[in-house]
């Protein structure tokens, strides 16, 4: 079944990203927890599903002013993830806010060294990523040396 789930696994069994449609089967088929939701438009969790933990961090998709809103979207993924609990991360495609912050993820675990492996990686699990330039310079910004 695997196969035929349109959001992936950024990290096994912990951190989960796609878009705003691929929230109620992360939440159903990998019991994901904390939803970390990307859309400023948003006004509730795309899950219906009691219990969920929705925070929603409205990033938009090019204002390198941002920056402070990406850096939160990753550490609220991070702290989940780090409290033992299934986090899923969204926005609306899955394409650019998502990819940001997935590629953020990686770095900030250690998981990837640099910006260029960090997006490879990213975008080897889900191909549609699409980082934009000001989203780039952002991550960038957060992190120098990577």
């Amino acid at each position: 079944m695997a196969e035929d789930k349109r959001y992936q696994q950024l990290l096994e069994s912990a951190i989960y990203f796609g878009s705003a449609d691929d929230v109620e089967d992360m939440v159903c088929l990998d019991e994901v927890e904390v939803i970390v939701d990307l859309r400023a438009e948003a006004t509730q969790c795309a899950s219906s599903r009691p219990g969920i933990a929705w925070q929603r961090i409205p990033l938009g998709d090019d204002a390198v002013a941002q920056t402070l809103l990406l850096k939160a979207a990753i550490d609220a993924v991070v702290k989940a993830c780090r409290a033992g609990k299934r986090v899923g991360f969204h926005c609306g495609g899955g394409k650019g806010r998502t990819g940001a912050v997935a590629v953020g993820v990686l770095l900030e675990l250690g998981i990837c060294d640099t910006l260029s492996q960090a997006e490879q990686h990213a975008r080897l699990l889900r191909p549609v990523i699409q980082l934009k330039p000001p989203m780039r310079q952002s991550l960038q910004t957060l992190y120098p040396h990577a």
